[in-house]
């Protein structure tokens, strides 16, 4: 098994779907683990069930959009656990629906660019120094195969942030080798998350796993399994890559 022994691992948006999943699997791995949301009650259940199966967790609250929570955060932080060896900077979303450029709303772009690049800009810029003085540290942000190819279903801001987030990772990969950081970017498809399951309906659902070589749709593990491999001295010599999570949906 992959193993994180020793290692602390602050993963935000953790209170459900892919960051939950990624906290669980870091957790069975042996990492102490940071959990951060919003929703304290989601949190503490998560963290209560990670604790339960022996592993080791704490959560911390904050938007990820306001540098003075990330801050406090990090206080926090350092102050249980001294640390943070791996970030992942998944939190991110979007409240907007496909619609042409022409209708899209300042306010909604603004939202969904600040929501998903700006924050993962902002969480990395705050851990980052840490991790430069002591010139060790992985960092693995999350984008989506929005990101990566054109689709009618593309929620064009969130795609374009998204796409951000890929080269964001690339130059932060660039700049931070030299001081023993490596860097790397997850772009999950169409994931099955209880979200998902609960506003796509079951037709759409097979009608997508379809479109996918490997006839099926996505599930919170099979990111965090790639989010495990990435954070593991297994991966110790792959840094600046964006790994495609799509069941063979994006084929480059």
């Amino acid at each position: 098994m992959t193993s994180l022994t020793g290692k602390v691992a602050l993963v935000t948006g953790s209170s459900r779907g892919i960051g939950a999943a990624i906290a669980t699997h870091f957790a069975q791995a042996g990492a102490r683990v940071v959990l951060h949301g919003r929703d304290e009650a989601a949190l503490d259940r998560l963290r209560a069930g990670i604790v339960d199966a022996g592993g080791e967790a704490i959560a911390v609250t904050g938007d990820i959009t306001v540098a003075a929570d990330l801050d406090r955060m990090r206080e926090r932080i350092l102050a249980a656990y001294g640390r943070v060896d791996v970030l992942v900077a998944n939190a991110g979303s979007t409240s907007s629906r496909p619609q042409p450029i022409e209708d899209i709303t300042e306010e909604s772009w603004r939202a969904d660019v600040d929501r998903t690049l700006t924050g993962t800009f902002l969480t990395v810029k705050c851990f980052l120094p840490h991790m430069k003085e002591r010139r060790t540290g992985n960092i693995i942000t999350v984008s989506s195969a929005a990101g990566r190819k054109p689709s009618d279903r593309t929620i064009v801001a969130y795609a374009a942030a998204k796409a951000g987030v890929q080269l964001f990772t690339q130059d932060l990969a660039a700049q931070a080798g030299p001081f023993g950081i490596r860097a790397n970017c997850l772009a999950p498809e169409t994931i099955l998350t209880d979200t998902n399951k609960g506003w796509i309906p079951e037709d759409v659902q097979r009608s997508l796993a379809e479109a996918h070589p490997l006839r099926r749709l996505g599930t919170p593990a099979d990111v965090a399994r790639a989010a495990l491999f990435l954070a593991s001295d297994e991966s110790s010599w792959i840094t600046g890559v964006i790994v495609d999570i799509a069941g063979g949906a994006v084929l480059a």
